[in-house]
């Protein structure tokens, strides 16, 4: 008899091993188990997610439910209260609250374009500088020549009268002046009125009024408008000497038949020996300009009132930089 022990130790065959294979199938049976039951639960948590989401949605139906409650609660309790109050006694406190303060304004903006616009007295009088000239048009293409003058705003600083100084007037200073600029006699005169110094002083006179200006007050363009018409007075452009033909517009003599050197002069100034003289205010060659000149019926286009500019139709006596006074007609 062969003994199938030492057989098998004598030759080392390769034969399978049945505990191994029954811990093999042990483990799997173990990792299948562990699967099924992850799925089974990956499976069962959608169900549990749905229910907490029905949940909240149910608590929130319930607050919103709570909140319209109390919502309903507070106006019924408004309701309440203004049906205990009369209706006409509560419009008439909140409409008109904002319709007075609309008013308010448009108040207070109508009195300032009134002030702005009317004078606080009247005195058509005024001292300006001439800037120079320009061109204004009109809507319909019509051009027209036009001085810019920069009148006011001027100061009152004397007031006379018919007791004191025998005749009305009114003093006005325009353009601020520095002290050591002036005489003592001027600056004594500045002293009374208590006012600055100013570089230009003209009286204008006026008849009775009582709405006029007091010392101190100022005058400017709001006593003028557009369309009125003017008197302005200054001094003319200085030309030097000039001769007679130039200065007094002469013809001169003929410059043909016989006559010679006699084109540009003046010719006879006078009779011979009775009265044996020259009249004085004879036409005769001087120094031309440089006068008082008053050009009268002059119409006003334009007022800017915020840089103190008038708008003359027309040319004015004078330079750029030349004071004018201005009167209204």
């Amino acid at each position: 008899m062969i003994n199938f022990d030492t057989y098998i130790n004598n030759f080392d065959l390769p034969f399978e091993d049945n505990s191994n294979d029954k811990e093999t199938s042990e483990n799997e049976e173990s990792i299948s188990e562990e699967s099924s039951s992850g799925e089974s639960n990956s499976e069962q948590a959608p169900v549990e997610d749905v229910k907490s989401e029905e949940v909240l949605a149910e608590d929130a139906k319930s607050e919103e439910d709570s909140v319209d409650g109390v919502k309903s609660e507070k106006a019924s309790e408004k309701n309440v209260k203004s049906d205990d109050v009369p209706i006409e006694d509560s419009l008439p406190e909140e409409v008109p609250a904002k319709n007075t303060g609309s008013e308010k304004i448009s108040n207070e903006n109508t009195s300032n374009n009134k002030e702005n616009l009317n004078p606080k007295f009247l005195f058509s009088n005024l001292i300006g500088r001439k800037i120079g000239m320009t061109q204004l048009f009109t809507d319909s293409g019509d051009v027209f020549p036009a001085t810019v003058v920069e009148a006011g705003p001027c100061t009152v600083t004397q007031i006379k009268n018919k007791k004191s100084d025998g005749y009305d007037s009114i003093q006005l200073g325009f353009s601020d002046a520095k002290e050591k600029h002036l005489t003592k006699s001027q600056l004594g005169h500045f002293l009374k009125s208590k006012l600055s110094p100013k570089k230009v002083l003209k009286e204008f006179r006026f008849d009775k009024n009582d709405n006029l200006p007091s010392i101190g007050d100022e005058v400017d363009l709001r006593q003028f408008k557009v369309g009125d018409f003017v008197t302005v007075t200054g001094s003319s452009i200085g030309k030097g000497f000039a001769g007679h033909m130039k200065r007094h517009n002469f013809g001169g003599g003929r410059a043909s038949h016989g006559k010679n050197s006699v084109m540009r002069k003046s010719g006879s100034v006078g009779a011979g020996t009775d009265p044996g003289r020259i009249f004085p205010g004879m036409k005769m060659a001087g120094r031309m300009g440089g006068e008082k000149v008053t050009v009268k019926n002059l119409e006003v286009i334009s007022i800017d009132l915020s840089k103190n500019l008038i708008f003359i139709k027309g040319a004015v006596p004078g330079s750029n930089k030349n004071y004018l006074y201005i009167t209204k007609n």
